[in-house]
């Protein structure tokens, strides 16, 4: 494993000027990047009072039925006696979901590391599960690549109700099917059978997309002693109470704050990361298992879109103090919750979640809150052996194949093999027959036989036969230069997969499948910092 960085244009505006230290932007956090900022976030933090005990009991009631290595039971204890954390989540998606959220837990994992050796202090590594979530459209598939084309793998079941990833419970033999698929995209390996096995054992133990998710996530991560917690936890929701209680206390005024902040964001030119509006209550209303977002009215008292749920504001305030797993966090109201359930000393995230942070610093204030440092998450690549030496074969760079130069390389290429003199006396043929019945016309017309309209379909069926031969010329020549072609492909399909980042559309087990099981713990070994660098790590 060998690792190297390359500087990538950066298509997000917010997550440029972030780097570069734009003023205008970072008045809209607490805190610039940097190794004061965390000096001063730690104190900030140590001043404050947490209920570190009773939330690393929560923690541990959530990954006791999933495992506790040593390295986690570390965590839990420090954690318990005042420990802050580094933070950062994702949805529970399918096989851990997308490259990045694998690339979070080691962005958390590292940070929190590093700050512990600069601050002097144990830092612990936390990661929020959002299985409140209900759009399972975004979580239930992966991609893989089969026959040199990306693949779509999609487990179709599911609820016609929004149901959360915590209460959806998954169809096994289904699922199950769904990964037998996906491996066999992957080709057999020495370590195919191993990590197939691997998978549908926490399969078998798995009752929902969250359980499944987490039991995977606790596998790979389990030397690195990963702290996670499922935000519909229940136990979690109880601690909440008093929180939620805060929320709707002040909700009017947070959702005053969010809209004036994302309007001043807009004009700074970063535009409307979340659409906020004076009556979102950003807060869900969960009923068996189905979420449905709550807006305030004039009269005060809280309804989602349909009317099928209407609260007045002290049935809202009850059920928090009494229900409090009968609420569930927005997009807004998720970075307040953490804030007041756990000491963040950093907060871990992508570009689009460093664009809806940028809107809440007010809000944050609204309930006597800090927001944390923001950390953008680590950018990699992973490359295999073989698209290494294939970019050396045709000297293009990582940078070449994002530019799409492997395609037209692949475009000229075709052009220069094609049988150009087959092409030629195709042409030339055609005219001739052409030529022939146009000759044959004009003696019909003399003739006094009226066969134009005859004439006119024998020559489109030449034509029609022309082209059809031609194709079939084009197909043979494409055969016989297969290899090279699905070179330049491959190297496509691997690096900048459909006009995105690798991260974003495969998964890691596909990359395992050819290094090994160790290959999460072997990222994490290496010296990676968050930092506005794009790591390559040749595998």
């Amino acid at each position: 494993m060998r690792l190297e960085h390359i500087e990538i244009p950066v298509n997000n505006k917010l997550l440029a000027d972030y780097w570069s230290g734009s003023e205008e932007l970072l008045s809209f956090f607490e805190y610039k990047y940097n190794d004061e900022a965390f000096k001063t976030r730690y104190n900030y933090l140590k001043s404050k009072h947490y209920y570190n005990k009773e939330l690393s009991s929560i923690i541990r009631q959530f990954m006791e039925p999933i495992g506790i290595s040593d390295k986690v039971e570390d965590n839990l204890t420090a954690l318990a006696n005042g420990s802050v954390a580094i933070v950062g989540g994702q949805q529970a998606g399918i096989l851990t979901g997308p490259l990045y959220s694998v690339h979070k837990a080691i962005s958390v994992i590292l940070l929190a590391k590093e700050q512990s050796e600069k601050l002097g202090e144990k830092i612990v590594p936390i990661f929020w599960i959002a299985g409140e979530d209900h759009d399972l459209d975004e979580i239930n598939h992966t991609f893989t690549v089969d026959s040199g084309t990306i693949k779509k793998r999609v487990y179709s079941e599911r609820s016609k109700l929004k149901t959360m990833a915590s209460t959806t419970n998954i169809q096994k033999e289904k699922l199950k099917s769904l990964i037998g698929t996906i491996f066999k995209d992957y080709g057999e390996t020495e370590y195919t059978q191993t990590l197939y096995k691997s998978c549908i054992n926490q399969l078998e133990q798995s009752q929902t997309f969250t359980d499944f998710f987490a039991r995977l996530m606790n596998e790979l991560f389990k030397t690195e002693g990963l702290l996670m917690i499922d935000a519909a936890f229940e136990p979690f929701r109880k601690l909440e109470s008093d929180f939620f209680v805060k929320i709707i206390e002040l909700n009017e005024e947070i959702a005053k704050v969010v809209v004036e902040k994302e309007q001043l964001l807009d004009r700074e030119g970063f535009g409307s990361p979340i659409d906020a509006s004076e009556e979102n209550a950003n807060l869900f209303y969960v009923q068996e298992g189905e979420r449905f977002l709550l807006q305030r009215n004039e009269e005060q008292s809280y309804q989602d879109a349909s009317g099928f749920i209407t609260l007045t504001r002290e049935e809202l305030l009850e059920v928090a103090k009494n229900n409090p797993e009968k609420l569930s966090n927005n997009v807004v109201t998720r970075p307040l919750m953490q804030e007041m359930t756990i000491p963040v000393l950093a907060f871990v995230g992508g570009p689009g979640e460093l664009a809806y942070w940028a809107t809440l610093k007010d809000a944050f204030k609204v309930l006597d809150l800090q927001m944390p440092i923001l950390a953008p998450r680590l950018n990699i690549t992973l490359l295999e052996r073989k698209i290494e030496q294939l970019l050396a074969t045709y000297q293009l760079s990582i940078l070449d194949i994002m530019s799409g130069k492997a395609q037209s390389l692949k475009a000229q290429y075709i052009d220069n093999v094609q049988d150009s003199e087959a092409k030629q006396q195709l042409e030339e043929l055609n005219h001739a027959v052409k030529e022939q019945y146009k000759k044959l016309d004009a003696h019909l017309k003399t003739q006094q036989l009226e066969l134009q309209s005859l004439v006119e379909n024998n020559i489109k069926y030449h034509e029609k036969q022309f082209k059809y031969l031609s194709k079939k010329i084009e197909q043979q020549v494409l055969i016989k230069h297969d290899k090279t072609i699905r070179q330049f492909d491959m190297m496509q399909l691997e690096i900048y997969p459909n006009e995105s980042l690798q991260e974003r559309v495969y998964n890691p087990f596909q990359y395992m499948n050819h290094y090994g099981p160790t290959l999460i713990e072997d990222l994490c070994s290496l010296p990676l910092e968050i930092a506005n660098k794009h790591y390559v790590i040749l595998l």
